[in-house]
């Protein structure tokens, strides 16, 4: 045991079905001191009977797998977040720290029943899932993300922005390839609010929206944009401390595990435009 120890590296589980893939990926991340891959899945199915994928920190998913896809997987392995709208006070607790932690403050309080502090601190149940894809604006990226993804990222995409990603997801406190992510969503805002329409969770979404402070759906648009927090902050002349309150209160208000799939909300209940 040396006297200065190093954290825990971060767990990383690689599915694809591609060996040579599962391979490469293995080699470059284990190459960095702080993260390791700790299982590796041929399919969807196998990665959703793992215990050890499921305890991971971050999932690789590649979208188009035989037996299971990465959408389904993806769906398997995540619980159904609950129904967008303010939580539940008594339904709220309190973590010390974690991934969740750039969310908002975790003070470990138990909060006041009129109080979202608990909700901002929560840390989503499950792994954080990065899904890869051949293509760029790829439909089952979407539907990978709204199933609960993190993100995604093109499989020809450089090295170090893998390495960043997968930084980046365990942190929660950024969305992969903003500028990707958003060009995919706003290509598919159209089919995706068509779709919704009719659809009770999208009037829960909208209300949930709609309780948004002004503050708070002005920090939500820049999330959309692609804004990290320090930009945000700089941008609306705030403390980065500030802006992680306000982004940790969007996602408890709505019911988001991380700022992708808020923002997938905001596209949904109409907030945000391409």
């Amino acid at each position: 045991m040396t006297e200065t120890q190093q954290p825990a590296a971060i767990r990383v589980a690689l599915v694809d079905d591609q060996q040579l893939v599962r391979s490469g990926l293995a080699m470059l991340i284990n190459s960095q001191p702080d993260l390791e891959v700790v299982v590796e899945a041929s399919n969807g199915r196998d990665a959703v009977a793992s215990p050890a994928v499921r305890s991971a920190d971050v999932v690789l998913m590649d979208i188009r797998m035989p037996q299971m896809d990465g959408i389904s997987a993806t769906r398997a392995l995540l619980p159904r977040m609950p129904d967008a709208g303010p939580a539940p006070a008594a339904a709220s607790r309190t973590t010390s720290g974690g991934r969740a932690s750039s969310a908002g403050p975790g003070s470990g309080r138990a909060a006041h029943p009129s109080s979202l502090s608990d909700a901002v601190a929560r840390e989503p149940v499950g792994p954080r899932i990065v899904v890869l894809t051949t293509f760029d604006l790829d439909e089952y990226a979407l539907e990978a993300i709204e199933a609960g993804a993190s993100g995604f990222l093109l499989k020809d995409a450089p090295p170090e922005e893998l390495l960043a990603a997968i930084r980046t997801v365990h942190r929660g406190d950024a969305v992969i390839a903003p500028s990707t992510t958003r060009r995919l969503l706003d290509h598919m805002a159209p089919t995706l609010r068509r779709d919704q329409a009719a659809d009770d969770r999208r009037q829960r979404e909208t209300a949930a929206v709609d309780s948004l402070t002004p503050r708070e759906r002005e920090v939500l648009g820049l999330m959309a944009r692609g804004d990290s927090n320090q930009e945000i902050a700089a941008g609306l002349f705030l403390s980065e401390a500030t802006v992680k309150t306000h982004v940790g209160r969007v996602l408890a208000k709505l019911g988001a595990r991380d700022r992708v799939q808020a923002v997938v909300t905001a596209y949904r209940a109409g907030l945000v435009t391409p």
